[in-house]
């Protein structure tokens, strides 16, 4: 493996070309330097580019070996971390790269790259873009499983919102507007296909008459077991477990409706 020798420290670092790169890339995680270069790319070209990066690589190479000596003391969305993210606790993997802007992916697990700039404020900035993305996806499962039930069963909503409850999962208006806790994101995918159907079906029945329920269960016949699932778990989907789980959006700022 190569190496990059800064004064008396020696960091090894994977080379890998890249056929589809637009520009060279160095990505920094706890115990790993990953050097992408262009496939055009010569030994003075990635040498040249190392030269011009050498002093970030350090900086950033010890920053993480601070992180990962302090990790048991202090919560922090770093590597390692778990996101619950439809009734699962997946694997966090923080990056850092000589990007400008954060990115963040989802491949079994939550990959963000956290741009060189990012200092004191990375844990604000990766809680910050986590809640964003999270609300990003409970909208569009949301909205996928809406248009679902509206296909099947003539159920079309006049609008739809992911909003922040203080209590419950979900509404729907007199005038047919639905609005569904973007929490719901951390629990199982069938979880909210029920608070979905639930309101849905408020489109028709206003009330949780016999005929409600009947009907909820033509929409989706398993509902009992999605229900109380929800009535076990409540407690944990809430912003009890937002803002004092030991590890996970400890450092959130203030919920909002999207």
């Amino acid at each position: 493996m190569p190496t990059l020798q800064i004064g008396r420290k020696e960091i090894p670092y994977e080379l890998r070309r890249s056929p589809t790169a637009s520009e060279r890339r160095i990505t920094i995680t706890p115990g790993h330097v990953e050097v992408l270069a262009l496939t055009s790319d010569n030994d003075d070209d990635i040498a040249g580019f190392l030269e011009r990066k050498r002093q970030w690589v350090f900086n950033t190479v010890r920053e993480m070996e601070r992180i990962t000596a302090t990790r048991h003391a202090v919560p922090r969305f770093i590597t390692g971390s778990k996101i619950p993210y439809r009734g699962r606790k997946m694997p966090l993997t923080v990056r850092r790269t000589d990007a400008e802007r954060i990115a963040i992916a989802y491949r079994n697990g939550f990959i963000v790259d956290l741009p060189h700039w990012a200092g004191q404020e990375a844990d604000h900035l990766v809680a910050s873009e986590l809640q964003h993305w999270l609300k990003q996806r409970a909208r569009r499962d949301v909205k996928e499983i809406a248009a679902d039930f509206g296909n099947r069963f003539g159920l079309v909503p006049r609008s739809i919102r992911i909003a922040d409850f203080a209590h419950g999962w979900g509404s729907c208006g007199p005038e047919g507007n639905l609005l569904i806790n973007w929490h719901l994101i951390f629990a199982p995918r069938k979880v909210l296909e029920y608070v979905v159907a639930h309101e849905v079906v408020h489109l028709r029945h206003r009330s949780h008459s016999k005929a409600f329920w009947k009907h909820l269960s033509m929409v989706q016949p398993d509902f009992t077991k999605s229900k109380d699932w929800l009535n076990r778990h409540q407690r944990e989907l809430g912003a009890d477990f937002l803002s004092s789980d030991a590890v996970l959006f400890a450092c959130l700022p203030g919920r909002i409706a999207l």
